[in-house]
């Protein structure tokens, strides 16, 4: 019945999936092969300098159109708070700049082939008797946007072929500006005239950038720069890489990857990784980066990506203080100032789980010693803002207001409870004393039991949570205890969670009978209905909304919200998505700097599933799933090809036997 239902749920959404713009292609990416359809989308993309958001389309002619949204958030914009980056829309066509013959090439038509997507933008298209090859990336380490473009002679004729040069400088109002002007500069490189025999073919590369004006211009080989960037995407490709029958989740896996990794900014105080969306760069929040991303970094191994997570938490520890007053939500502009608009949201809950999440899931033991001081500081913080139920006081939660939230939430509650639980497994690598980790298991116990007191309700009906004190609508964040391993509501819960009330073709509403969706509870639900051991009914939306993300009218990402913000592309939300796969199907939890558990969801359909090159507890695995002859699920810990450890079920694995030392334990 519950398969059933999860079928009937989204076959009513069929029509999204059904005529997908997108396929996937045999290059590790997705292609949209132009059917006379017109339409546009956007997305991001970025460096440690830059990001760009490319409004791209194609018109109903088979014209490519598209808008470069430029970002650079170490060029500061007065006043130099959040949105304080320096940001220019730029509708150049580097292609103007080319003539066939006599004529230009955009005089005459262009019939797009298709476009491509995999880190990069690719669109081949043809013009006549010339085919165009473009390719759009960001620079890995320069504040630029890259563009090279091949142009090839589909003719039986040789063809004259120019390449103006050209050149264009936009310098913006010095008041505007931190440190002054700043300059905008579009620069084509491999011009001149040339020759092209039948079936040759030439190639030229255009640069977008930017710079303070008493800086020398940048000079950049776009060709090397794309070369880069692939490379840097395929290092992201080669390291927790996802093998399931479904390739849909594996492809919208590998991708979440790219974005979730490539948002790192390199500002003044070292390695931020940013939001994104045209809004929220050079910046770190307590849910975003602390709560969502820092947690997944370790799992990929990208030491740029840890590194950034190790300077979050450096940032938010210099806001400790004797007088417990909050760390705030946000620290801006390149770590200079701080955002505490909202009041406190929970952020010392989200800090205190992300880091201990983080440490455990990094295996370093220096690391873990040097963020003790600050997950120490952060749960003794919302102990004391404990209220007489026994659940933690906050005057909002991550959204800030745009929904009811009380003054004291579920969310903020679920995170603190798995707090706790880390830094009780942390504290015992520590070789702290023994009464800090029963101190903290202690207190675990009688919140969890707090939880269940002040917030279980019947709400429409359902068996599950209200998010406050008062609420009486059904809200899409009740599926954060699943996310914490609290199962005792799991079966009301996730019916609420799938049923119309909350479920609709976008994702989940943020709460029954509006029309806002943030994609953030979405994975969030996902995940915990997973944990759960919902897998049958949970893999159908999995697959649903996997579909639509990847292969859609807007593509390749998981989204922040809407109305709000249109759909941007934020990085953490990736991380998010790749958190359903770690934590959920595959049920990976560390609880110690060597030692994880595997808590599997096989779905019946599917013979076996695998996660390569894991990075977890300080070491480089390999985990296996699948049934055996009996039926039963088997997990195998594979290192360098061959079998280490294996167990059945739930199973608890030290990756120090990885190294040659210890043996395994299992539940």
């Amino acid at each position: 019945m519950a398969l059933m239902s999860a079928l009937a749920a989204t076959a009513a959404y069929a029509d999204e999936v059904e005529k997908p713009f997108w396929t996937l292609n045999d290059e590790g990416g997705i292609t949209w092969r132009y059917d006379g359809r017109a339409h546009t989308d956007h997305i991001e993309m970025a460096g440690q300098q830059m990001a760009v958001v490319l409004h791209y389309g194609i018109t109903g002619e088979g014209r490519f159109t598209c808008e470069r949204h430029l970002v650079f958030p170490m060029l500061r914009t007065i006043p130099n708070d959040t949105h304080g980056s320096f940001i220019r829309y730029v509708g150049w066509e580097p292609l103007e700049s080319v003539l066939i013959g006599q004529s230009r090439l955009v005089d005459r038509s262009e019939q797009v082939e298709s476009v491509s997507l995999k880190g990069l933008l690719t669109v081949q298209s043809q013009w006549g008797t010339i085919g165009v090859r473009r390719t759009l990336s960001t620079s890995v380490t320069l504040p630029a946007l890259v563009e090279q473009y091949e142009l090839t002679n589909l003719g039986d004729r040789a063809v004259a072929v120019s390449i103006e040069p050209t050149e264009h400088r936009m310098t913006s109002d010095a008041a505007q500006g931190v440190d002054g002007a700043y300059v905008v500069e579009e620069r084509l490189y491999g011009t001149g005239s040339y020759t092209l025999a039948p079936q040759q073919s030439l190639t030229f590369t255009a640069v977008l950038s930017a710079r303070r004006q008493n800086e020398q211009p940048l000079t950049c080989d776009a060709a090397a720069e794309i070369a880069a960037r692939r490379q840097r995407v395929d290092e992201w490709q080669r390291n927790l890489v996802l093998a399931t029958p479904d390739s849909v989740l594996n492809r919208m896996f590998a991708f979440a990857k790219i974005r979730a990794c490539e948002s790192i900014f390199q500002t003044k105080n070292g390695p931020m990784h940013g939001p994104g969306g045209e809004r929220y760069y050079a910046a770190i929040w307590a849910n975003d980066q602390a709560e969502y991303a820092n947690p997944f970094f370790p799992f990929i191994g990208d030491e740029y990506a840890n590194a950034s997570a190790m300077n979050s938490w450096r940032m938010f520890a210099q806001w400790m203080n004797d007088e417990w007053k909050p760390i705030p939500s946000s620290i801006i502009a390149e770590g200079t100032s701080y955002w505490n608009g909202a009041g406190d949201r929970g952020d010392a809950a989200m800090i205190a789980y992300g880091a201990s999440r983080y440490a455990l899931a990094r295996g370093n033991r220096d690391e873990a010693a040097r963020l003790w001081p600050l997950i120490e500081w952060t749960l003794e913080y919302c102990r004391r803002q404990l209220n007489d139920a026994g659940v933690v006081r906050s005057d909002r939660d991550e959204l800030e207001g745009r929904f009811p939230s009380g003054n004291a939430n579920l969310c903020t509650s679920s995170l603190y409870y798995d707090a706790l639980l880390s830094a009780a497994y942390l504290a015992r690598d520590l070789k702290r004393p023994a009464a800090v980790a029963r101190g903290y298991e202690q207190q675990a116990r009688e919140l969890r039991g707090a939880i269940d007191r002040y917030f279980h309700a019947e709400v429409e009906g359902f068996d599950t949570y209200r998010y406050y004190e008062g609420n009486t609508v059904l809200r899409s964040w009740i599926c954060i205890p699943l996310t914490m391993n609290i199962f005792d509501r799991a079966k009301g819960t996730i019916d609420a969670l799938y049923s119309p009330r909350l479920w609709t073709k976008d994702g989940m509403l943020t709460q029954a009978g509006s029309e806002t969706f943030w994609d953030r509870s979405t994975l969030y639900a996902l995940r915990g209905a997973l944990m759960a051991g919902d897998t049958e009914r949970t893999l159908g939306f999995l697959q649903y909304y996997s579909r639509t993300r990847l292969l859609g009218s807007h593509v390749p990402y998981a989204i922040e919200a809407w109305p709000e913000g249109n759909q941007r592309h934020l990085s953490a939300e990736s991380a998010l998505y790749a958190r359903i796969i770690t934590e959920g199907l595959f049920g990976i939890r560390p609880t110690g700097l060597h030692r994880f558990t595997v808590s599997p969801r096989l779905p019946q359909a599917w013979p076996e599933m695998s996660l390569h090159h894991v990075r977890i507890c300080g070491s480089d695995f390999d985990l296996r799933v699948y049934r055996d002859k009996r039926q039963r699920v088997q997990v195998q810990l594979i290192k360098n090809g061959r079998v280490i450890d294996h167990g059945q079920g739930e199973v608890e694995f030290r990756t120090t036997e990885i190294h040659g030392n210890n043996g395994s334990t299992r539940k």
